[in-house]
This record gives C-alpha cells, sequence and structure tokens, in this order.
C-alpha cells in the first residue's frame, strides 16, 4: 500500500494495524521516503517471489526496484 506521508501521520494507528498484512510504502511529494514493514518478514517468501523476475546479472538495487514494482502491482 502507498500512502502520503500526511495520511499516514493523520491516520497512523490504522497503518500500523494494516502493516501486518502488507508493507506499507510512505510517500513525500509523490516520491517513496519509506517503507513500514512487519517485524518479522519472510524473506524466503520475497526471494521465491523474485525468482524467475531478475535475470542472474541483476544487481542488488535491480532487486529492489522489481520488489518494489511486485507491491505496487498488488495494491
Amino acid at each position: 500500500m502507498i500512502v502520503s506521508s500526511s495520511e499516514f501521520k493523520t491516520n497512523i494507528g490504522r497503518y500500523l494495524s494494516l502493516v501486518g498484512k502488507e508493507d506499507i510504502i510512505i510517500t513525500k511529494n509523490g516520491k517513496r521516503v519509506a517503507r513500514l514493514i512487519a517485524e518479522k518478514e519472510d524473506k524466503i517468501a520475497v526471494a521465491k517471489s523474485l525468482i524467475g523476475i531478475l535475470p542472474s546479472t541483476a544487481t542488488k538495487e535491480d532487486a529492489k526496484e522489481e520488489k518494489f514494482k511486485h507491491y505496487e502491482s498488488l495494491n
């Protein structure tokens, strides 16, 4: 889920409740500035979600960008 920083600040309790179900990406002036994730992220599930998406020559930054695209597609 993507929310603006002002929306997050106004409804922080709501987003703290939702973070257990999905990541919250916070934007400021239309740019991503933070990501709120549950305390225990299933790293194996995240890695499996990227299998077949990234070429073997992908960098760490490429992987991060693909992960953001994946989360945006869920919203």
